[in-house]
């Protein structure tokens, strides 16, 4: 069978589809230019790698010849992987909401030949997908104008600016406790006691909402809130939906108690949850967070790492066609490997010889504790633990010999920022170095192979970088960039941070309403300029701007800066308390608003290993800049001197009135304030 015209694509995921009978164009001028000048409507089909109904529906549809005829005869095919164009998603992912339809993927939407919208669905099998065609063909060659009239309709929503749809209104609002205790009442309220996480079906581990929710226990010195994210942490480690033998999580699970997931495993997922639980580590020192960060970092290092630096973005949830193969086993397999100590294995991990999934096979569970399993073997905890140790290395030696799921192999610079991000925070936490040298490497490797003349790219493959980044990767890797900045006192990484920032500002920022477009509206004419502000899984790229502009405008006495941050916070305030669960990296900035964010500068000899320190404290409202040697190079060094030795002082700075310096981090941290 030819190829279509996918072949040509970087994209795994297009190029799955690139032999399909399907005559599938990529977005871009040729398809739509096509549509107009036939008059056909246009079949926009949209999904991801790792998504396992997009591969389910291209198996029964899309690759059926009599269904192939139906799509080619009557539309014009497009297809999108909405990692590469989250843009496009999000116009028409908010268009079959407004249709009173359900989203998800893959999203299958059928458009005006002038790109608007009329209807749409997620995944269809294969009888209703044929009966829709036909009947929006027959609906499109027989009522065009009534098609029309509703395109018109969705369009005029899609259009409406955010601030409007949601009555955001710019202008100065105190910032008050009781409504960040409110914030968190309400959002406690959503936690599920029993199991950690929201109590709703499918868990999705939403790594804002729990930031938020440690940063609040710790400034609000609360043993309860912080036990609260620990015992979700807790859970969802010790779920299905973590990979007990490699690392890494899966990005949902299914049912309520994160035994059985969808098995694809995302880049933006795992930085996150890195962050979170290099964060928990900090503040408990529960070991166990320690071993699934050390894990997860060994998975990235092992499985996601591209030969420059890069991270490529996804596993998908199938291997040979079947999902979760490569990750279950059967109890016989497991008998066969491990003899006699499949007894201990079996209970810490709730595994049964009849399975404890479906058609027989098992999840790793675990149910118990390491210190009860030892208990009941008569052996020391540390003895357990290397024994756990190499019984799961032999599992995973006899793992890695089966035909791995598929990997997305593009690499995408705001998913890299995200898991530099968790990187830098496992290495305060643990002084990991690995992770350390991951995380450089990786925003070199951005810096060198993903920016050009000044401007951000979103993805790279095969030795190239394309495609315009959207905010959502100015955001991150501006974030990512912060980070290393206070690690490494390094200049040139709080300049990236400023030139990315100017860049943001220049090409996305609206004047009129204050917040940022998601998309450039300057590189591509789209239906639709879409802002993100409420915060999802990964949160929204307004609200890490915010945040950035925050950080920067204290590092670099951005004055412009600061203001725009607060006003961004301002607009969002109400919204914020009315409806923190989609909201908590912005509940996250008004927490580091109102409690005051210490600008911390450490000068002279020692000064990196006092750094290094203070960054290991888990104290959230802080930034940091340091140098071993007098400088001037950024604003915040100024009149700042070491003790009259030449060593190195702990400045501590509130609006740039300084705290009288001192020589210790535990002084420095004495320093910095809490709620109430």
């Amino acid at each position: 069978m030819p190829a279509n015209r996918l072949i040509h694509s970087q994209s795994p995921y297009l190029l799955q589809h690139a032999q399909n009978p399907v005559d599938w164009y990529p977005w871009g001028e040729e398809a739509l230019a096509r549509a107009k000048k036939e008059n056909k409507p246009i079949l926009v089909s949209i999904g991801y790698s790792a998504c396992h109904w997009c591969h389910v529906m291209e198996h029964e549809s899309f690759e059926d010849e009599s269904t192939a005829d139906l799509m080619n005869e009557n539309f014009i095919c497009i297809k999108i992987d909405r990692e590469e164009r989250p843009d496009l998603d999000n116009i028409y992912m908010d268009a079959v909401q407004a249709m009173g339809l359900q989203g998800g993927w893959p999203l299958n939407v059928f458009l005006m030949p002038n790109q608007k919208p009329f209807y749409g669905g997620t995944y269809f099998p294969n009888a209703k997908w044929k009966g829709l065609l036909s009947n929006i063909a027959d609906a499109f060659a027989k009522h065009e104008d009534q098609l029309a009239e509703s395109a018109e309709q969705f369009s005029a929503s899609l259009g409406r600016r955010e601030t409007e749809k949601y009555g955001i209104k710019s202008g100065e609002r105190e910032l008050d406790p009781d409504e960040l205790t409110e914030i968190y009442l309400k959002l406690s309220a959503q936690f599920d006691p029993e199991w950690g996480g929201m109590n709703r079906i499918p868990k999705f581990p939403m790594p804002a909402i729990w930031n938020f929710t440690l940063n609040y226990g710790i400034l609000s010195r609360s043993a309860k809130v912080k036990n609260q994210v620990y015992h979700t942490l807790t859970k969802i480690a010790s779920g299905g939906i973590y990979d007990q033998l490699r690392g890494g999580f899966a990005r949902y699970s299914v049912d309520g108690e994160w035994f059985a997931p969808h098995f694809e495993k995302m880049g933006y997922d795992n930085g996150q949850l890195l962050e979170v639980y290099a964060r928990a580590f900090q503040e408990s020192g529960d070991p166990f967070f320690k071993e699934k960060i050390e894990e997860t970092i060994g998975w990235i290092s092992a499985e996601m790492l591209e030969e420059k630096g890069g991270f490529h973005s996804a596993q998908d949830a199938d291997s040979e066609g079947e999902e979760g193969k490569f990750y279950t086993w059967t109890y016989a397999e497991l008998k066969q490997l491990l003899g006699e100590d499949l007894s201990w294995f079996a209970k810490l991990y709730t595994l049964k010889p009849e399975g404890n999934w479906e058609n027989g096979v098992n999840i790793l569970f675990q149910t118990e504790t390491y210190a009860s399993i030892a208990e009941e073997l008569g052996v020391d905890l540390d003895s357990f633990l290397i024994k756990l140790r190499k019984t799961k290395s032999k599992l995973l030696q006899a793992r890695n010999q089966r035909i791995f799921p598929g990997k997305d192999d593009k690499i995408l610079s705001g998913w890299n920022g995200w898991l530099s991000v968790g990187l830098l925070q496992s290495y305060h936490a643990t002084g990991n170095e690995t992770a350390l040298e991951l995380a450089k490497n990786n925003l070199r490797f951005i810096q060198n192979q993903m920016i050009h003349e000044g401007e951000l790219f979103r993805s790279y493959k095969n030795g190239k970088h394309y495609t315009s980044a959207f905010l959502e990767d100015y955001a991150a890797v501006i974030k990512a960039v912060i980070s290393l900045f206070q690690i490494s006192g390094e200049k040139n990484w709080i300049l990236q941070a400023k030139e990315l920032t100017q860049y943001s500002l220049k090409e996305f920022f609206d004047e009129e309403d204050g917040f940022f477009y998601f998309n450039n509206p300057k590189a591509e004419k789209l239906i639709a300029n879409k802002k993100e502000l409420f915060d999802n899984v990964i949160p929204a790229s307004n609200s890490i701007m915010a945040e950035n502009l925050h950080k920067l405008g204290l590092l670099l006495y951005e004055n412009e800066w600061s203001e725009l941050s607060k006003k961004m916070l301002s607009a969002m305030q109400e919204l914020i308390v009315k409806e923190p669960g989609f909201l908590c990296n912005w509940a996250n900035v008004y927490l580091m608003s109102l409690v005051p964010t210490a600008e911390i500068v450490i000068v002279g000899k020692g000064a990196g290993k006092l750094a290094a320190e203070l960054l290991q404290s888990s104290q959230p409202n802080y930034v940091l800049a340091w140098s071993e040697t007098v400088t001037d190079e950024l604003p915040c060094f100024a009149h700042k001197t070491p003790d009259s030795d030449g060593n190195a002082l702990i400045y501590v700075c509130f609006d740039r009135a300084c705290q009288r310096p001192v020589q210790g981090v535990k002084e420095a941290l004495e320093l910095l304030p809490y709620l109430g």
